[in-house]
């Protein structure tokens, strides 16, 4: 299964899908630029398997067609294995950097060892020159 499909048939296997619409979080506000010969996807809110939709198409996007991707996570809220599983999807596929997690993400990272995995930096800046 390629990464393109690997997504959105794992939301839609039942991770937290009723099926049914729901009033739900706010889908997470998503911008992009480039810096330093890296393409930056900032994600702001919640990121989890209701409202993580934007930044998935982003960063799914970002893998098929940029060398390397910096996911500038200091806007983001709330996260939850939907994200984790994002990333590790998006890491398989293009060099991902995570730059500026906050305290429950670093957690979340350091829990599941993703943290060793991943290129974890405190800024964009240096995520996207490493």
């Amino acid at each position: 299964m390629s990464y393109g499909n690997a997504v959105p048939a794992a939301r839609m296997s039942g991770a937290g899908a009723s099926g049914a619409p729901s009033a739900g979080p706010p889908q997470a506000e998503v911008t992009q630029y480039a810096q330093h010969g890296a393409w930056v996807v900032a994600a702001h809110g919640s990121c989890d398997a209701q409202s993580i939709a934007r930044l998935e198409e982003a960063l799914t996007r970002a893998a098929w067609t940029q060398p390397k991707v910096v996911l500038d996570a200091s806007g983001i809220t709330f996260a939850d294995s939907s994200l984790l599983n994002l990333l590790i999807l998006t890491h398989r596929t293009v060099a991902l950097r995570v730059a500026g997690p906050g305290p429950h993400l670093q957690r979340l990272l350091r829990i599941t060892g993703l943290d060793a995995v991943l290129y974890v930096r405190a800024t964009v800046e240096e995520a996207a020159t490493c």
